[in-house]
């Protein structure tokens, strides 16, 4: 916000002093703050084009610059760097703005409308979630929230898939599990079953409802029976999930569903009719080597099963004929492999592979008391995100898993998501906010909460902390930009954290209500409140909760 006006103020001078611009310039905030509020390249950039000395170019600049009153102080520093200290009057227009834009602040069209469509979570529907897709689904559901804020169309899509050998297994486990029930002696339950006590507790629930009749039908229709069960039950049990951790999906695509309709063969065509897939050893292969991959792809085996690959292809297919410019794919560390074949088989069917995005998430590690938390659903060691909302609930779930970059490992500590004090993130930002609300509380039970405030009262407004505050809360909008366009939703906690850090410092050294000065009691109220609707924004962004009281 207040970079955007410095960057049209500079283009302003550089036009009045005709220096053409054909390469782009930047205003950033200086690391050491002795160099002033703002810092810009520009005569540096700038300079060999125009056939000039950077040095003349800013001492040129700074000539106009100092012009205008929205600047307290203008100095080069260095080989040509332009340094700005803005006057308090600046700021205060700025507030005024930030405060006049209320719920609004933030709202941008930067994004053009452009129709995104991210896939994340597309968990196996063959058990409850687990904290690595609670981590997906935290890091997929900031990153829509930010993009739906600053003007793109941004929708959620969770593919289900509910075909192929797993689910076949989960059949086969249901089943066992439901023979035990009635008293069969199964022996020792399959290694590459799934052993989780929920497989126990579906089989509980069938036959209750069903009893022996499941064991009248044909092994064919059994087993398509339970398939169809489990998966329903399962499938309502991760939307559950979802819902309690405040992530929804406008779509859920059901691989089954796509083998139905004829998608899978639709893209054996296109390969085909592409020219891209050979015979070898009675499978068919993509020759996806021709476009970028480091090997062949076998498409369909001898025995006439087709591999993962045909279906998840068939499935961004849609997503291309659905119009959507720019596909997210939210995917664990797991699935690098994955990039080059689909990319490969964009290029081979005609689309630009550019509108692929595939963004890899690290490992989650779980640790209690110190020590490290195994996990593995066959053999029934899960720790479901259910588990992990229960234990240290929604807010804090969300902000740790979203707080880390997606390409840094995650050691997620209980111990400290559960604290109620300032070593915990989620609790110092959040107290930092109920703070503010309970001032609040208390200028309004004491009668001074004014009627109105009066944008006037941000001239009162002048100390360093109160500046830096402002200046905090002029960021976001950039800052939205910045994470729609990197995929960072860590930057939300850092901006938060920073945010928070401010506001309890500044409430320690000043005092905000005083009787003998109405005016400055009201205009901190008002910088307070200003605050207040900025930090709920980001909380809101984070989707977790802004509380009044702590």
């Amino acid at each position: 916000m207040i970079k955007d006006i410095i960057h049209d103020h500079l283009i302003e001078c550089l036009d009045k002093l005709g220096i053409s611009r054909d390469k782009e310039f930047t205003v950033e905030i200086p690391n050491n703050t002795d160099h002033g509020d703002y810092s810009t390249n520009c005569a540096m950039i700038l300079a060999k084009e125009n056939k000039k000395a950077p040095k003349t170019l800013a001492e040129s600049l700074i000539k106009e610059l100092k012009k205008k009153k929205d600047y307290k102080k203008v100095e080069m520093a260095g080989p040509g760097f332009i340094n700005f200290t803005l006057s308090p009057a600046f700021f205060q227009r700025t507030f005024r703005e930030i405060r006049e834009a209320g719920a609004d602040f933030g709202i941008q069209d930067f994004g053009k409308g452009e129709k995104v469509l991210l896939e994340f979570v597309s968990a196996n529907p063959t058990g409850p979630l687990n904290i690595v897709s609670a981590r997906a689904a935290a890091f997929g559901d900031t990153i829509y929230r930010v993009m739906k804020r600053v003007g793109y169309l941004p929708s959620r899509e969770f593919y289900v898939n509910d075909a192929g050998n797993q689910v076949d297994i989960l059949a086969e486990s249901l089943e066992l599990r439901l023979r035990e029930l009635h008293g069969d002696n199964i022996g020792e339950f399959p290694y590459e079953a799934y052993h989780g006590e929920y497989v126990v507790h579906l089989a509980q629930k069938l036959n209750a409802s069903e009893g022996v009749r499941v064991f009248m039908m044909t092994e064919k229709d059994r087993m398509e029976h339970l398939k169809e069960f489990a998966l329903n039950e399962l499938l309502e049990m991760q939307r559950a999930s979802l819902e309690r951790f405040d992530v929804s999906f406008e779509g859920w695509v059901s691989e089954k569903t796509l083998r139905a309709e004829g998608v899978v063969e639709e893209v054996l065509s296109y390969l085909t009719e592409a020219d891209c897939t050979y015979e070898k050893d009675d499978a068919i292969w993509f020759a996806s080597t021709k476009y970028g991959d480091d090997k062949d792809r076998v498409l369909m085996k001898s025995d006439g099963s087709i591999t993962y690959f045909v279906p998840d292809l068939a499935y961004h297919l849609t997503k291309i004929q659905r119009g959507f410019d720019t596909l997210i794919d939210i995917f664990g560390p797991d699935h690098h492999g994955y990039v080059p074949r689909i990319k490969a088989a964009f290029k081979a069917m005609g689309y630009d592979d550019g509108i692929l995005e595939i963004i890899f998430l690290q490992q989650v590690n779980l640790f209690e008391s110190g020590e490290r938390v195994k996990m593995s659903k066959r053999a029934g060691k899960i720790v479901t995100m259910d588990d992990l909302i229960n234990v240290v609930g929604k807010d804090s779930a969300r902000y740790f898993f979203i707080a880390r970059k997606a390409s840094a490992h995650l050691n997620f500590d209980l111990e400290l998501a559960m604290q109620q004090n300032n070593e915990n993130p989620v609790y110092y930002c959040q107290y930092a906010h109920a703070r503010i609300c309970s001032i609040i509380k208390k200028a309004k039970k004491d009668k001074m909460w004014p009627k109105s405030f009066k944008s006037e009262l941000a001239a009162k407004l002048n100390k360093t902390e109160e500046l830096a505050i402002i200046q905090k809360l002029s960021d976001l909008p950039e800052l939205l930009t910045l994470i729609s366009i990197h995929r960072e939703p860590h930057r939300l906690a850092t901006y938060i954290e920073e945010l928070a850090a401010m506001i309890h410092k500044y409430y320690a050294r000043y005092q905000i209500v005083s009787a003998k000065s109405k005016d400055l009691t009201h205009a901190r109220l008002m910088l307070l409140e200003t605050t207040k609707q900025v930090m709920a924004i980001v909380f809101e962004l984070m989707g977790i909760s802004a509380p009044e009281k702590m």
